[in-house]
């Protein structure tokens, strides 16, 4: 299987400048990669070109200031990027936007919902719409990464516009993996990453997250494997763990169970002793 990190390759990494974006930047220029930043901070965009020119000894390295959000700009990017380069063989749509949770929970603002949806899904969405065909028309093998979120999974309380949104891209990234699977001579698959708790932006390191550099080695295994499923544990919460809670999740309608009965006083105990049990056989490893 090609190398998705093949010296000479182009990459196109949204939300690039900082966090996980960066750090994927990073190891695809240590590979030889041809980068393509894409961030709406401008600063950072040009301290991260000028780094990478540095680290890989080449300046095939460009910045775009663009708004995902905004698909008549993704599109001209699209084909700014085929005209000097061609088309991607690593199409990473990692910009997201964070809203924290208020206090009216499920009647947060409605620009809070506009502006998650319009980044955290649509910008995937635009992502894909502008460089896919040229993908595929390219005939050679391609990646493309969708950077989700565990809240898209397990759907925790308290930030509901975040989780919906990341609920969103997950079954979107199914969708477009399924698709490219089944057309024919098709060469581009889809790929979802899931990071666990990371420090990334402008945050201080707390003991427990992992550091975005983490995130992305664990990208770079999952795409050897060819796997769909890219989850990240970090240092307080374990594969199994991830694992147990997703099954509970997704075990609440078949089960008949409340929605997200995983924080309902009713079903703390048996969640607790859930959580103390072992997996069937077979269920992950």
């Amino acid at each position: 299987m090609a190398d998705v990190f093949g010296r000479g390759e182009v990459a196109v990494i949204t939300g690039g400048a900082s966090g996980i974006g960066r750090a994927a930047a990073t190891h695809c220029a240590k590979a030889g990669m041809r980068i393509v930043l894409v961030d709406m901070d401008e600063s950072k965009l040009v301290a991260t070109r000028d780094t990478l020119a540095d680290l890989a000894g080449f300046s095939h390295c460009f910045g775009e200031r663009v708004d995902v959000s905004d698909f008549a700009a993704m599109q001209a990017l699209a084909a700014k990027v085929e005209r000097e380069w061609g088309a991607p063989s690593l199409l990473m749509n990692n910009a997201a936007a964070f809203v924290s949770g208020g206090e009216g929970g499920i009647l947060d603002p409605h620009e809070n919902w506009e502006r998650l949806f319009a980044v955290n899904v649509f910008g995937a969405i635009n992502g894909v719409q502008a460089f896919l065909p040229g993908m595929l028309k390219a005939g050679r093998r391609a990646r493309i990464v969708n950077t989700g979120s565990k809240q898209g999974l397990t759907n925790p309380p308290g930030n509901p516009a975040y989780n919906t949104s990341k609920a969103a891209l997950n079954a979107y990234t199914q969708n477009l993996a399924r698709d490219l699977r089944e057309r024919e001579g098709a060469q581009v698959s889809a790929h979802l990453l899931v990071p666990g708790w990371t420090t990334t932006g402008d945050a201080a390191h707390r003991p427990g997250a992992w550091l975005p550099e983490q995130v992305v080695a664990e990208l770079a295994d999952g795409l050897a494997r060819d796997a769909f499923w890219i989850i990240c544990p970090d240092d307080e919460t374990t594969r199994e763990m991830d694992r147990k809670r997703i099954v509970w999740n997704a075990l609440d309608p078949v089960l008949g169970r409340p929605a997200l009965s995983r924080w309902h006083p009713d079903y703390k105990d048996a969640f607790a002793a859930f959580m103390k049990q072992d997996l069937p056989e077979g269920w992950g490893g």
